[in-house]
């Protein structure tokens, strides 16, 4: 007997056709002799309609009440999906966040789970019954409900794994596994049956949305075997797994873009100590996320700073910079939002040299500019102009033959 954690998404439930679809899958699975637990999201669209309903009633509503609100919408999802069981005549058992006591602490809106008291799943797991469990939310430990942000339903799904050390997690969603890279933009992306956490890490933080972040460092921390599939046809989907048996012969695994960059350029600022601090300090103190930074020393003993953010966050960095370059007696401050960052990704990277060469030659080859680069062990990234984005991502893609299998 097998324990697997199910993980449906807004789109997977978006309906009470697609709800019985679930429902049949579910008990598929659970006739096999399995033990099922089920984690589903609210209804898709219903999220935004409850935002919607609170700012009607308040512009900036209440944290608090806001997690109240937004709660309701898997609570629905549960109870429809557990009644859709007992109609096939699985017997199942629904449970919200607070009831299953999945303790968080008190970040409204944001919260983060602490600890799971699993007792009464594993009571209902062995009395037979599949266990349904509202995503998202849980409680702080003086009661108030509590949401665990964007993706938090991934989040859940992964914790429950850990605390009842399941086989393996499975995350239905819309798309039929890990790509490649986005094959809305190059067509011949190839599904891959592994990848490491390490690279599903980088692809997530690299702007791939097939999973949330947060869930995929739950899941590495704790050891959890991810899989990730399509609700809407049958398939093994994508193994997020420790091995890295195919590192020899995989050079890349993936790449990741993200359209939601911005560049800043100060000039001519003294080269001094304490010089980028006194750059990034108000962009930190404003809360605007920094990403990749490049500095070049003059000759004549003053510096060129570079640094990007997120593309909505522009015009306020561009406003900060600019006093902070007066203060400075800098040249001046120069911007560009309309760029976008290129990432490969690959474990492989560690045992082949060339990598970077490769990725920079394919670009030049395509008469694409590089404006920054920034590398770690397992990712390269440039920044290029927007409009280059997806001959970028076709040119690299085909360079590194991602649209061919792996040999074993």
């Amino acid at each position: 007997m097998a324990l697997y954690v199910y993980k449906f998404g807004g789109t997977s439930v978006g309906t009470v056709e697609r709800i019985k679809a679930v429902a049949e899958k579910v008990k598929q699975a659970h006739d096999l002799g399995d033990q099922i637990i089920v984690v589903v999201s609210a209804m898709s669209g219903e999220t935004n309609r409850l935002v919607a309903l609170a700012k009607d009633m308040q512009q900036h509503p209440n944290e608090r009440e806001m997690d109240v609100l937004l709660s309701t919408g898997e609570q629905v999802t549960v109870s429809l999906l557990s009644m859709a069981l007992h109609e096939l005549g699985c017997d199942a058992c629904s449970y919200t966040g607070s009831q299953v006591k999945i303790l968080t602490d008190s970040s409204h809106t944001k919260a983060r789970i602490r600890k799971i008291d699993d007792s009464r799943i594993q009571a209902h797991l062995n009395e037979g019954k599949v266990v349904v469990v509202a995503g998202f939310q849980g409680a702080d430990e003086h009661g108030n409900i509590t949401t665990l942000g964007r993706g938090g339903s991934d989040t859940t799904a992964v914790a429950l794994a850990a605390a009842l050390k399941a086989d393996e997690c499975h995350i239905y969603t819309d798309v039929d596994g890990v790509y490649t890279t986005d094959p809305r933009v190059e067509p011949k992306a190839r599904r891959l049956d592994k990848i490491t956490f390490e690279e599903m890490l980088e692809m997530a933080s690299l702007g791939s949305k097939v999973l949330q972040i947060r869930s995929v460092e739950f899941a590495g921390k704790y050891n959890v075997a991810l899989r990730v599939l399509s609700s809407f046809k049958e398939g093994k989907g994508t193994l997020i797994t420790y091995e890295e048996s195919q590192v020899e012969s995989a050079l890349i695994s993936g790449i990741a873009f993200n359209r939601d960059e911005a560049k800043l350029t100060i000039t001519g600022v003294p080269d001094l100590p304490g010089v980028a601090f006194k750059i990034l300090g108000p962009i930190a103190d404003a809360n605007i996320e920094i990403d990749m930074i490049i500095q070049n020393i003059a000759d004549d003993a003053t510096t060129d700073f570079t640094f990007t953010v997120h593309r909505n966050d522009y015009q306020r960095a561009k406003t900060l910079l600019d006093k902070t370059c007066a203060e400075l007696g800098a040249r001046n401050v120069t911007g560009d939002d309309s760029i976008v960052k290129v990432s490969i990704v690959g474990v492989g990277m560690r045992s082949h040299a060339g990598i970077a060469s490769t990725m920079f030659k394919a670009l030049a080859d395509e008469g694409i500019n590089i404006r920054m680069i920034s590398t770690s062990e397992i990712k390269i990234s440039v920044v290029v102009d927007e409009k280059y984005l997806e001959l970028a991502v076709r040119a690299l893609h085909a360079a590194f033959k991602l649209d061919q299998e792996i040999e074993s």
